[in-house]
């Protein structure tokens, strides 16, 4: 039998049983660090199922690194069935970190526990973060988090970032400022008149799909182009 199987049986002791000992605990540790993907992902579905706070701190400190997508996403899973006691203090800190992925990681598991406690740590730095995968994470953060009232000043500022990216990077804070509904049409009216093509483009394919959701943005930012390109950029408002 291999390490890795051996790992695997210890990690799926926990899951079975539901009660966590000491022999589970460092099995479950061990597994979160092995070298199979496989291994690392039963190891965080264990400790998910039966959470421990003797775990909060390697899920955090694993998220910062794991390579590995859909592991990065149960160790996120793993976080939400803890306490928000125990995790919440944890994120807090991890969005602060100077490695992007922490950054982005712990914003992405702030989104799933949706405390509002959190909001204040969602600063104007890190909906600008310079690391695109930082920086979605934050807006879909925020428009998890923000409180009532606050919604068009969140509108305002991503607004600063229309025009930023990739096509998923701009579909991202596209979808991030249709998730706040009306509060975003002064912000996106204001930026059509941009003095960069690509927000002003930006801007018009948000605004399509604020008013018709079933629009693909591949579409709505093919034509804002076009208007844009036409010189019509001032002529589609609210």
């Amino acid at each position: 039998m291999t390490r890795s199987s051996l790992l695997a049986e210890e990690v799926v002791s926990v899951t079975v049983t539901g009660q966590v000992q000491e022999t589970d605990v460092a099995g479950a540790l061990r597994g979160l660090e092995d070298g199979s993907s496989s291994v690392r992902l039963r190891a965080a579905l264990a400790v998910g199922t039966a959470p421990d706070p003797r775990f909060v701190g390697k899920l955090v400190e694993r998220c910062a690194v794991e390579p590995e997508f859909f592991v990065r996403d149960m160790l996120t899973w793993a976080l939400t069935r803890h306490p928000v006691s125990s995790t919440l203090p944890e994120m807090l800190r991890e969005v602060r970190s100077e490695r992007a992925q922490a950054r982005s990681q712990a914003l992405h598991t702030l989104s799933k526990i949706g405390d509002g406690r959190a909001w204040p740590a969602i600063t104007g730095a890190l909906l600008a973060d310079a690391d695109d995968e930082v920086a979605r994470s934050a807006w879909r953060a925020a428009v998890v988090l923000v409180p009532y009232g606050e919604e068009s000043a969140l509108a305002a500022a991503l607004a600063t970032q229309l025009g930023r990216g990739d096509r998923e990077t701009q579909l991202s804070l596209s979808r991030a400022l249709v998730e706040l509904g009306e509060a975003i049409v002064p912000a996106l009216h204001a930026a059509t008149s941009d003095a960069d093509p690509g927000v002003r483009a930006h801007a018009l394919a948000t605004e399509r799909l604020l008013r018709d959701p079933d629009t693909g943005f591949g579409y709505a930012i093919e034509e804002a182009k076009r208007v844009v390109a036409l010189g019509g950029a001032g002529q589609e408002g609210p």
